[in-house]
């Protein structure tokens, strides 16, 4: 692939640290450097205004706009609305002049510019000198912290020191709404209250139309002799204090700021009610001082790192990438609350308008389930949250059961591009796949026969209700859908939604199974509410065991979709970095005319369900598909390298583990300055355990095959299976694998059964698979079952 990584920032094991300011990756270092706790998030931008390309980002999880799509014609079971996360108070919010001069990174003369955020705590440091034109020296420095253990509360830190010169200092801090939406060019918020006095402020605003609530509270504390005026009446968004000092040569002026927030996601909740939240959690932190809170984000990141560490000898790239993916894992969700998903973005932009897609459930909940498994049962508890309005958009489908939306914040469908938000239907596929994904590895039965049956029950519903049968060859499938590769729509049996969906019904049937012996009366009470025919499963089976596959048996390959094999050919190698994001430089019609895929499709249920498929299919379809694509998808290079270690093709691998491990910090994809992939950054843990680990999970004892590559000296992970730590450590010599805590596992190496406990257990390595010979052009379209 042409895309190449482009750097800026220093290489180190546990911090993410940018020496000396690069003014035209302001926005990229904004992303990269963003805070959150699930509940809000918060871009790097410099608090201190700056007039270059910035975005003021600061979001709360759950908390959107709604408006309404104007069409220029409306159709049938087209979207109504859309839902956009909303950028929210300015919490950070700080101006500063000194004599006269304002403090402006893009104008102003600096230097030993420093910005460092920090793993191990969570804090984010920025400092450096600044020059002012009327001769004096300030080292300024910014720190800034979002707790972990309480996370409706922020914290932000702004200390001077005078190196010489003197000059009157004038600091305007607080809160400040009106906050501009990037995407939209306006603003979807309203004052409702604010106030300040001295030491406070107290801001207030409502979503314009959904009418959802936030109210930020602050407390400043200040460090020198300051004169202070309250300033909340100059502007009808802000209320704060301004500060106003003379400093001299050897002097210092700091002041500390605790801000707690609360938020009406349901707008149910009266002004009072949010205000009364709000100071009640400043009232209960606010006796903490700023290093007290750095202190409790530093135990908490202590256990996090403790269970969470992938730590690699050989490779510091490597190691600092994949410590920052797991850290903005963590930031991005922890489960604590299951009213709250994963945005694509996370907390840190607005593109993909703050929205849960199908990538919750197959790149995300992995992670989740194998290091918080909490936090993965909350993920799938979501979803059948929003199981009514998933219900509604299989209506509007003309269809029964249950149509997971493509992209939603409150459950309804918000995509308002109909070639993803109304064909691509292997959304309800992979919510299917996480609850068995997380069933299998968890064994809990109160979830699968209490909500997970009921998500089950009405997704098969929806693809036997969606579903057609050929006239050609009696095939049940699904016309008129687009895959996970998004750069071929409107196709007929894209081979992943067939055999997601199938898989899906036959899980289905055999939950039903397991709940009718185990128990019967909660059966018989769930078919009455659902209204099932007594006959009703058994069509199911009948029309999953006949579903298309398009699986060829003599060259192994599955065709994408009908009629792939035929399309015409692009040379990937041709085409030059300048025209990606290909999205961004072709006509949007030229994506779908070649066998150019945008991200894995085929590939990706040999990953899902890695059993299925044996190293000559894995190795005939990796070997046809892999210069096909594209890697359009910051989904794509992870799955491509845990498939090509698996296939011990070994120089790929690494390749493409690089890609997916450091895809924002070096911004490969030139995209990085709209937000993190969040989603990708789930996939880079997966590329170690799944890829050089060779673990696999979707059978009952679970599966490893550990390689090392050759740059390595060693790695080591753990993961949480069946309550119970393992820990799995890689050098040159071989693996060894133990049980950290709890009680002793049955597991697979390489094809062998093992029970180990807290004794370590010595393997030896994978040995590399012989490469099979290149397939490069596929046969035509055929229709049997997989090996």
């Amino acid at each position: 692939m042409p895309k190449e990584p482009h750097k800026f920032l220093e290489v180190a094991p546990w911090l993410l640290e940018e020496r000396g300011f690069h003014p035209d990756q302001a926005e990229v270092a904004e992303s990269l450097f963003s805070l959150a706790n699930e509940f809000m998030g918060a871009r790097a931008y410099f608090e201190e205004g700056f007039s270059g390309k910035s975005l003021t980002g600061s979001y709360f999880n759950g908390v959107f706009e709604k408006e309404p799509i104007r069409y220029p014609k409306f159709f049938p079971g087209n979207p109504t609305h859309t839902t956009s996360i909303a950028n929210s108070t300015d919490w950070l919010f700080c101006r500063i002049s000194a004599g006269g001069e304002i403090l402006d990174l893009g104008k102003s003369t600096i230097r030993t510019f420093r910005r460092v955020l920090d793993f191990k705590t969570g804090l984010l440091r920025r400092s450096f000198v600044w020059e002012t034109t009327k001769g004096a020296e300030l080292d300024v420095c910014f720190e800034r912290l979002l707790s972990m253990r309480h996370p409706q509360v922020g914290l932000q830190r702004v200390a001077f020191r005078c190196l010489k010169g003197d000059g009157d200092l004038v600091v305007r801090t607080g809160l400040m709404g009106g906050a501009i939406q990037q995407t939209a060019g306006y603003s979807f918020w309203r004052t409702t209250a604010k106030e300040a006095t001295r030491n406070t402020a107290m801001l207030m605003g409502r979503t314009k139309h959904s009418g959802l609530g936030l109210c930020s509270v602050s407390r400043l504390q200040i460090t020198g002799n300051v004169s202070v005026k309250v300033t909340s009446s100059e502007e009808q968004n802000f209320a704060g204090q301004e500060l106003r000092t003379r400093i001299g040569e050897g002097e210092t002026m700091a002041f500390e700021r605790i801000v707690s927030h609360s938020v009406d996601r349901r707008g149910n909740l009266s002004d009072a009610e949010l205000e009364c939240e709000a100071r009640s959690k400043l009232i209960h932190g606010e006796s903490r001082s700023f290093d007290q809170w750095v202190k409790i984000n530093e135990t908490f990141w202590a256990e996090v790192w403790e269970n969470s560490d992938v730590e690699i000898e050989g490779d510091d790239e490597a190691q600092q990438g994949i410590r920052f993916c797991i850290f903005q894992c963590y930031q991005t969700y922890m489960g604590f609350d299951p009213d709250l998903n994963i945005g694509a973005k996370g907390l840190t932009g607005e593109v993909y308008w703050g929205g849960a897609w199908w990538d919750t459930e197959t790149y995300c909940l992995p992670f989740y389930l194998f290091n918080n498994p909490r936090a993965a049962r909350n993920l799938l508890l979501w979803r059948h949250r929003i199981l009514p309005g998933a219900r509604q958009r299989a209506v509007d489908h003309g269809c029964r059961g249950a149509r997971y939306p493509m992209c939603t914040i409150d459950g309804s469908e918000t995509c308002v591009e109909w070639q993803h938000g109304d064909i691509e239907i292997h959304v309800s596929a992979a919510v299917a796949y996480g609850i068995f994904h997380y069933w299998l590895n968890t064994r809990d039965d109160d979830f699968l026969y209490g909500e997970g049956i009921e998500m089950l029950l009405e997704i098969s519903r929806f693809y036997i209700s969606r579903g057609s049968t050929s006239p050609l060859t009696n095939e049940f499938g699904y016309w008129g859908v687009m895959g996970a590769d998004e750069f071929h729509m409107m196709v007929h049996n894209n081979a992943y939604t067939n055999i997601m969906a199938k898989k899906a019904i036959q899980f289905t049937l055999e939950t039903i199974e397991k709940l009718r012996a185990a128990h019967p009366d909660r059966w018989e009470s769930l078919a009455q509410t659902f209204s099932l025919e007594a006959g009703e499963w058994a069509d199911w089976a009948q029309k999953a065991a006949r579903t298309r596959t398009n699986f060829d048996e003599k060259s192994g390959l599955f065709e994408q979709h009908d009629g792939f094999f035929d399309l015409p050919h692009i040379d990937l190698s041709t085409l030059s970095a300048d025209e990606f994001p290909l999205y961004a430089h072709w006509p949007y019609i030229n994506l779908f005319r070649y066998d150019m895929i945008k991200q894995p499709d085929v590939l990706l249920l040999m990953f899902l369900f890695s059993s299925d498929y044996d190293p000559r299919v894995k190795a005939a379809n990796f070997d046809y598909y892999e210069p096909r694509c594209s890697h359009e998808s910051s989904l794509s290079p992870g799955i491509h390298a845990i498939l090509a270690a698996e296939l011990g093709r070994e120089d790929e691998a690494s390749r493409y583990f690089q890609h997916a491990t450091r895809l924002d910090l070096d911004n490969y994809n030139r995209n990085t300055h709209e937000g993190l992939h969040l989603t990708s950054m789930a996939g880079a843990w997966l590329n170690i355990v799944y890829g050089w680990g060779g673990f696999r999970s979707d059978e009952e004892v679970p599966r490893f095959a550990p390689r090392i590559p050759g740059n390595w000296k060693s790695y080591r992970f753990r993961l949480y299976h069946h309550n119970s730590w393992i820990e799995v450590h890689v050098d040159r010599q071989g693996a060894q694998m133990r049980v950290l805590s709890g009680l002793s596992q049955l597991i697979n190496v390489s094809g062998e059964d093992l029970l180990i406990g807290e004794t370590p257990v010595r393997v030896t390595l994978a040995k590399n698979q012989t490469k099979d010979p290149v397939i490069r052009r596929g046969p035509g379209s055929g229709s049997g079952s997989p090996p």
